[in-house]
């Protein structure tokens, strides 16, 4: 087996920043034919089919700038509201859950019959290490992560006869946008990094070749798995 893309359509939702920009420049570079989908009227990595939608919104509009055959699928975006959970209100559950999940499920249903038309796809969901790791102030990210995990074993079993793939994989903080306010500071960046047994945070790059790795034929007996990239946070204690 070989990570060879040459042959490949990738759509990557969330292309333009963060770990979904670091994927599609990772897959333009290795020959894939990238298409990314994300409210940013562009996409600044040469190569990559941009097309400007709202996953909340309604996408019965770009339903035929897609292609018919797609051999992967990476859902990248994501959210962090940490609060204390007295302070969450419904509002907050509803967003992420929004975000994380309704907006997975609408792509995963607009592109199904793509995905089928490869024979091979592989669709790669995101999800944190705090949905398994109890992290306070994580109350509703971690819960709408939690159901985008058990989403993918459902689908994975679901769509095995399609041949489609379906993994995750679980981050701890990362150097991305999104996690700029966490990182603002040497002291937060500092205290972040010790928190993590190899003793540093992550970066977009090292969580892009995890999503590469679960598109490639080199995963091609995996399905239904949840990739931990997290610096140990998940199951190493130090002392």
């Amino acid at each position: 087996m070989n990570s060879n893309f040459s042959n490949k359509t990738i759509l990557v939702v969330g292309g333009t920043s963060g770990i979904g920009h670091a994927i599609c420049k990772e897959l333009i570079e290795q020959g894939a034919t990238v298409f990314s989908l994300s409210r940013r009227d562009s996409n600044d990595v040469e190569g990559v089919n941009h097309i400007q939608a709202n996953v909340l919104e309604d996408l019965n509009p770009i339903a035929g700038m897609l292609p018919s055959k797609l051999d992967g699928l990476v859902y990248a975006p994501g959210s962090i509201n940490l609060k204390p959970f007295n302070r969450l209100t419904t509002a907050d559950f509803l967003q992420d859950f929004e975000i994380n999940v309704i907006g997975a499920v609408k792509i995963l249903q607009l592109t199904l019959n793509s995905l089928k038309s490869s024979g091979e796809a592989s669709v790669v969901l995101f999800s944190t290490v705090a949905a398994k790791t109890g992290m306070g102030f994580h109350a509703s990210v971690a819960a709408s992560k939690s159901a985008i995990e058990g989403l993918s074993i459902s689908l994975a079993a679901e769509y095995s006869q399609a041949k489609i793939r379906v993994n995750v994989i679980a981050p701890s903080l990362t150097d991305t946008p999104l996690a700029a306010a966490l990182l603002s500071t040497d002291e937060k960046r500092m205290a972040s990094d010790k928190r993590h047994p190899l003793g540093r945070i992550g970066n977009s790059e090292e969580i892009a070749e995890s999503a590469l790795f679960l598109l490639s034929d080199k995963s091609s007996w995996m399905t239904g798995q949840v990739l931990r990239p997290d610096g140990g946070m998940s199951v190493v204690k130090t002392f």
